[in-house]
């Protein structure tokens, strides 16, 4: 029998890669009659990138009908941002396309082009589609909730009845109704690309992409989500939401995850705080000597990722080579029997590990689903992109985390953070998501079973998945 064959675009960068795979990897073993081809747009110098995929095609669990290709780069070109990158691989991606439908004429054993599944941020290759006669479908990595958001703004900003780039916007206290938040949205934990005049174009044409679009995929699961799934469904949104996809398993060859993991078996269940900010996340001085005095007082035991700012020229922080170097002095002495402060840190590892009872995150969506996935309350602490909504979200509208923030935001322009969180306002979010009987742990607990059984026969994300590829194989 033929295949019907889809193209997966993910967008430049590590992070969008791998759950990009890991979707592609869920569908082929959910049906056999799917064949996958995924064209890799790599950033110049991205050598995690070559890493993940040598891994990944190296294990001998790596699916037959899964074709990961790599798409020309000069390692020379300038161009460093997402939609740079996106925009010059257009070509290169009409030409890989182009050969692989003269390899399907040629070749009736072949698979046969069924759809484009593309990045939420590369939804400029879906012209290619539409000029092959093939239908497109968005693969959104953010939750349902934040696409609703973007939907919404968009559409009242088409309008002319908002405008949330007026200078005093973010701090005139309010309040939206947005249809997939059951509660007001307050302007201050709306994300920074929709309050400065600089994002407009961007924002205009990601919204615009989206819906460009046959339906979404969405990287969520309808129990965790129901108002905002629902908002969407009830609205002119072909919507999947499949989740949660995980990223594969952390990087093992680590002496640091080794060490890291080690530590942790020798920790009494559910003890542990992990504090983790991302792979961009990073704080100056002020704030890191805060952090370490608030978890000092607690006496709570801790994991902390703690990063370096990233040098002049970079948006990476690096791990420091003396974790003393960024800290109170005597602290690490002083915490030595309760505590341990490392560099990077195997995420979905630690999560997993029984020790763990509560994380400190910046609220990344990848991070959210992972913690929900293992029963592991956060306390919030956003940064950048989507997360100050994710964040109100978690605490005010499914009620499964604590608040240290959820208007904190990085100002990656200067590299600096936006003001500093007190030491006792921190130390509070630390015991509040320690408590062993709260309601808060008992919500996350109940969602992590949840979250398990969406992805079984059966389940609500595996029933969404057979629709995709039914609506797929029928050409939508």
């Amino acid at each position: 029998m033929t295949k019907s064959g889809l193209v997966f675009i993910p967008a430049p960068g590590i992070g969008h890669l791998v759950s990009t795979v890991e979707f592609a990897k869920l569908l082929i073993n959910h049906d056999h009659r799917l064949s996958i081809t995924v064209f890799v747009i790599k950033a110049p110098r991205a050598t995690n990138v070559d890493a993940y995929i040598h891994s990944l095609t190296s294990s001998p669990n790596f699916p037959k009908h899964l074709q990961i290709i790599h798409l020309p780069t000069d390692e020379s070109q300038s161009a460093q941002y997402l939609h740079e990158l996106t925009q010059n691989s257009i070509p290169l991606v009409r030409q890989a396309v182009s050969d692989l439908v003269q390899q399907s004429r040629s070749d009736p054993d072949s698979p046969q082009l069924a759809a484009f599944v593309v990045d939420m941020f590369c939804t400029a290759m879906i012209d290619i589609a539409d000029g092959l006669g093939v239908p497109s479908v968005v693969f959104y990595t953010s939750g349902a909730a934040f696409l609703g958001l973007m939907l919404h703004l968009h559409q009242l900003r088409e309008q002319g009845t908002l405008d949330t780039t007026s200078r005093d916007f973010k701090d005139s206290g309010t309040e939206l109704t947005i249809p997939s938040f059951a509660n007001p949205v307050p302007a201050n934990v709306l994300p920074t690309a929709v309050l400065e005049k600089q994002w407009e174009g961007f924002v205009d044409e990601y919204v615009k992409g989206l819906r460009k679009a046959r339906g979404i995929i969405v990287n969520t699961f309808e129990e965790l989500e129901p108002h905002a799934v629902h908002s969407l469904l009830e609205g002119d949104t072909r919507l999947y939401p499949v989740g949660p996809i995980l990223s594969a398993k952390d990087d093992e060859t680590s002496q640091q995850g080794w060490d890291t993991m080690e530590w942790l078996d020798d920790q009494p269940e559910s003890s542990v705080l992990f504090l983790c900010f991302g792979s961009v996340g990073y704080f100056g001085e002020d704030q890191v000597r805060e952090i370490a005095i608030a978890l000092e007082n607690s006496g709570v035991r801790f994991l902390w990722s703690l990063r370096k700012p990233p040098p002049e020229g970079s948006r990476r922080p690096t791990d420091y080579s003396d974790p003393a170097e960024g800290l109170p002095e005597g602290f690490l002495h002083r915490t030595a029997s309760i505590g341990r402060v490392i560099g990077w840190a195997p995420q979905k590892q630690v999560l997993a590990h029984k020790a763990v009872g509560g994380f400190v995150s910046h609220c990344g969506w990848n991070s959210i689903l992972e913690s929900v996935y293992f029963g592991v309350p956060i306390a919030t602490w956003p940064l950048y992109a989507e997360q100050q909504p994710s964040a109100f979200e978690l605490v005010h509208e499914l009620k499964m985390a604590v608040e240290i923030s959820v208007d904190y935001r990085m100002d990656h322009k200067n590299g600096s953070n936006l003001g500093v969180i007190s030491r006792e306002r921190i130390e509070k979010g630390i015991k509040e998501v320690m408590e062993r009987e709260s309601e808060t742990r008992t919500k996350v607990k109940q969602m992590s079973e949840m979250s398990r059984k969406a992805l079984m026969e059966g389940g609500s994300s595996y029933s969404y998945m057979d629709r995709f590829i039914d609506e797929v194989l029928n050409n939508i």
